[in-house]
């Protein structure tokens, strides 16, 4: 996804192009890799998922490990591009990643429970990070995703948000996983 997206935005693409970029990325994977390994690139969606149960908790660590690895090598490849910043304030860009990841992780969610059909969860999950990066794109980056700021902010050399960044994602995906979760104990 990193490699993906961040090399269309040094291409110089069209917000639209860039945003259907990350999309298509988060398609690719689930689509190829769900069945062998829950397709995990997003590090907010593995400890919303080890709280609710679908994420061993003994995999959360090495899926951690693997996914911020995978976003530095592929910042690497790509080069100084696609680092996420606020054009914003920062409280209301905060407010935004916490909102998006938020929606990203409910949409998530909301597909798996109701199909395990991997091509409909790869179109929903990939149609949603399209949507929330071209709409939200301008004002953060559209980071939705811990990994997905720290390779190109490492690469970049734009360290200072990414703390603000890997808060905020996660945050959104927890606050959307203990949603959940008391759903879940309340229909029993």
């Amino acid at each position: 996804m990193v490699f993906i997206g961040c090399y269309s935005i040094k291409a110089g693409y069209s917000p639209m192009i860039i945003s259907c970029s990350f999309g298509f990325a988060v398609f690719i994977v689930i689509l190829t890799s769900r069945k062998y390994s829950g397709a995990h690139i997003n590090p907010a969606v593995s400890i919303a998922f080890s709280i609710t149960g679908q994420l061993e908790n003994k995999l959360l660590v090495p899926y951690l490990i693997a996914q911020f690895t995978g976003g530095i090598i592929a910042a690497y490849l790509v080069g100084d591009f696609g680092a996420t910043e606020f054009s914003v304030d920062t409280s209301f860009g905060i407010g935004i990643e916490v909102l998006i990841t938020f929606v990203l992780m409910m949409s998530i969610y909301l597909t798996i429970f109701r199909t395990d059909n991997d091509l409909i969860v790869a179109l929903i999950v990939g149609s949603v990070v399209a949507c929330l990066a071209f709409i939200f794109g301008t004002y953060t980056g559209a980071s939705m995703n811990p990994a997905r700021t720290l390779g190109p902010n490492l690469i970049s050399n734009s360290i200072s948000v990414v703390p603000i960044y890997l808060i905020s994602t996660i945050f959104g995906s927890c606050l959307a996983a203990y949603l959940v979760k008391i759903k879940i104990s309340n229909n029993q």
